[in-house]
């Protein structure tokens, strides 16, 4: 069977999705994937409902908003692939004994390309008791941007995630002053499909599911370095000695989930993100959102 998978983007946390293709696990199981790109974060949820791709990875929140704006929404989410934060916090060398509650004293530069990381560091703020509004923050550059504006000096603090982390602690003119993974357990990807395209063909879409859990038992036991040798072609544009090293320290996090089940703790911490800061009206419910028991 051949099932058209679209990229959410291409980024080093995904890795253990591009490690399934690789490692020929979808092969195995006898599913045929042919990778689509997407033009820009997010967009492949609207091609899954005109049947235009079967299958996509992305965040959770694509499908808890759907619900949001729509009870009745097709989209569902399952197999939990990056199931904590993987954005980081990277600073100036010389900032001390940091915590959340300094940024409303730093000029701090937040990712724009995507709303989740922004969403989960609000919550975090909010936790701390802290006026996320009172942050002096840039929210429209990209993150190339942000670390060029960090390395010149011109911002103090900026979130981003691998390889920029790596890039900014191996030039030296940045430090990781804050891991957003320590909040626990966060839904933060997984595969997305619409309810009917899963009832048509659903044991494909188990056969799917069955190969990222072999993937996942395969990082656990072969590990990072493993897997930075398994997707290095996927990354061309990153040095191989960065990408191993931003592997390890995803690895050594526990960003990606052990099994394909679908936590139910990071699922809500995910969606108390989402409405903290405004992205959702009301909370998402497990049961409409996620076919992981369907499966």
């Amino acid at each position: 069977m051949k099932l058209r998978l679209a990229e959410n983007f291409r980024a080093i946390f995904y890795a253990p999705f591009y490690a399934t293709q690789a490692l020929g696990f979808y092969e195995r199981e006898g599913v045929a994937v042919e990778f689509v790109a997407s033009s820009t974060p997010g967009d492949a949820v609207a091609r899954l409902l005109d049947g235009s791709i079967d299958l996509t990875w992305g965040g959770p929140m694509r499908v808890m908003q759907a619900h949001d704006r729509d009870p009745a929404s097709r989209l569902t989410c399952f197999c939990e692939v990056v199931a904590r934060d993987p954005f980081y916090l990277v600073g100036r060398p010389d900032i001390t004994n940091f915590s959340l509650a300094d940024l409303p004293g730093l000029r701090v530069a937040t990712v724009a390309e995507v709303p989740t990381p922004w969403m989960c560091l609000q919550h975090d703020l909010r936790l701390a008791g802290l006026d996320p509004a009172r942050l002096a923050r840039v929210a429209d550059h990209t993150m190339a941007e942000n670390v060029a504006a960090l390395r010149d000096g011109r911002i103090d603090v900026v979130q981003v995630f691998e390889p920029f982390v790596s890039i900014a602690v191996k030039e030296g003119f940045g430090k990781i002053l804050h891991a957003a993974s320590a909040r626990g357990p966060c839904v933060y990807t997984s595969f997305i499909a619409s309810r009917e395209r899963i009832a048509r063909d659903r044991e494909v879409f188990a056969a799917v599911t069955r190969a990222a859990a072999a993937t996942q038992a395969w990082l656990a036991t072969r590990g990072a370095d493993a897997l930075a040798a398994a997707t290095a072609s996927y990354f061309p544009d990153v040095a191989p000695d960065v990408l191993a090293e931003g592997l390890r320290r995803y690895h050594a996090a526990a960003i990606w989930a052990a099994t394909p089940a679908m936590s139910r703790e990071g699922f809500f911490r995910l969606a108390q993100s989402l409405v903290s800061g405004g992205f959702v009206a009301r909370m998402p419910s497990y049961e409409s959102c996620a076919a992981q028991d369907r499966m």
